[in-house]
């Protein structure tokens, strides 16, 4: 079971005093919270892509670079890289670049995205969202599997016998498709044979686990071997040492961020009963104390087949050393309760 963070990287008014922090000061802050996540033993630190005031980091693979030196264990990833509004070459070449500084440490986390920025600034039109998705897709797992490539697609130029540099020291270099519990692109991911993200951030977590296993039943049509295909969800949450402090820190900076997005999308106001409904035993935030979490992540790997827990924190703004804490609480009282638990669990022969 592995255990690591996510986040997006946000710079939104401090819900307390409204003050916004400049991008440069949080991208400094998020390659101390990768190094912290190293040194405390978590196994994977994620960084989102947005390209809006609000998201200082347009680009993951730079803010994972800049920590990859200081950091000797932990995973890279990115969560997610739009693809869809991306060039696939470049998207290879700054992870195999990536995968050389830590040596054989990053991931690409591939997704449409959620947030469309991104597509009227590098020139795609809305109307080709999923094609573009599907294409690209289809010449980054083409690039990952050959050094020299011959492709030809509708919304890109095509490419006549050219290689795609550097290589990475993984061979192949991972590449994870995320979903938001579309069942169509859970089938993909299961028939391409890659491994799956959920984004689990609403409603009851044990109602992903049939879409894991569509997920598990698509490779297995196609003949992949589905007890090496990981399966890892996105969860936001905080951990304190008590629960309701937990619940305190965390509530202000979240009901900013999601009512800033209800406005823009449309969804109704975020208020404390829908973020205490949320973070109750059944519901898709993980916040309280190192046990309470703990007990929340152990249900999820037993009843949906989670095998990679990724706490996105945190969301909206907060203060630096309060993630820190966070972070450092997830690694030394969270992960090991755990690891144990499930690693028992396993031996007895519970594993899905």
């Amino acid at each position: 079971m592995e255990i690591g963070i996510s986040t997006f990287v946000e710079t939104t008014p401090d819900p307390k005093t409204g003050e916004v922090i400049s991008h440069a000061q949080r991208l400094r802050e998020v390659v101390e919270e990768i190094v912290l996540a190293d040194e405390v033993g978590l196994d994977v630190f994620g960084v989102g892509e947005h390209h809006r005031a609000d998201y200082a980091a347009s680009n993951p693979a730079i803010v994972l670079a800049a920590a990859a030196p200081q950091t000797k264990r932990i995973r890279l990833t990115s969560a997610v890289t739009v693809l869809s509004s991306a060039d696939p070459v470049r998207v290879f070449q700054d992870f195999a670049a990536l995968d050389g500084i830590s040596n054989g440490r990053a991931e690409i986390m591939a997704g449409r995205g959620s947030f469309i920025e991104s597509f009227p600034l590098f020139g795609y039109d809305l109307n080709d969202y999923d094609e573009l998705f599907d294409e690209k897709l289809e010449l980054l797992l083409k690039i990952r599997a050959s050094e020299k490539v011959t492709w030809k697609g509708g919304h890109r130029p095509a490419i006549n016998d050219l290689g795609v540099y550097p290589r990475p020291v993984q061979d192949p270099l991972p590449v994870w498709i995320g979903s938001g519990g579309n069942q169509e692109s859970v089938v993909r991911a299961g028939l391409l044979g890659l491994p799956l993200v959920l984004a689990i951030i609403g409603g009851s977590p044990v109602q992903f686990a049939p879409l894991v296993d569509l997920y598990k039943r698509a490779a297995a049509h196609a003949g992949h071997d589905v007890s090496k295909l990981p399966v890892a969800s996105h969860s936001h949450g905080f951990v304190a040492e008590e629960t309701e402090l937990a619940a305190d820190k965390f509530f202000p900076s979240t009901q900013a961020a999601m009512s800033k997005l209800g406005r823009e999308r449309g969804w109704g106001r975020y208020d404390r009963a829908a973020f205490d409904a949320a973070r109750s035993f059944q519901g898709a935030l993980y916040v309280g104390g190192p046990e309470a979490v703990a007990n929340k992540i152990i249900h999820l790997r037993k009843h949906v087949g989670i095998t990679r827990f990724m706490l996105h924190t945190p969301v909206g703004t907060m203060p630096h050393a309060e993630v820190m804490r966070s972070i450092e609480l997830l690694g030394k009282e969270v992960a090991p309760r755990v690891r144990e638990e499930i690693a028992k669990w396993e031996a007895e022969g519970g594993a899905k």
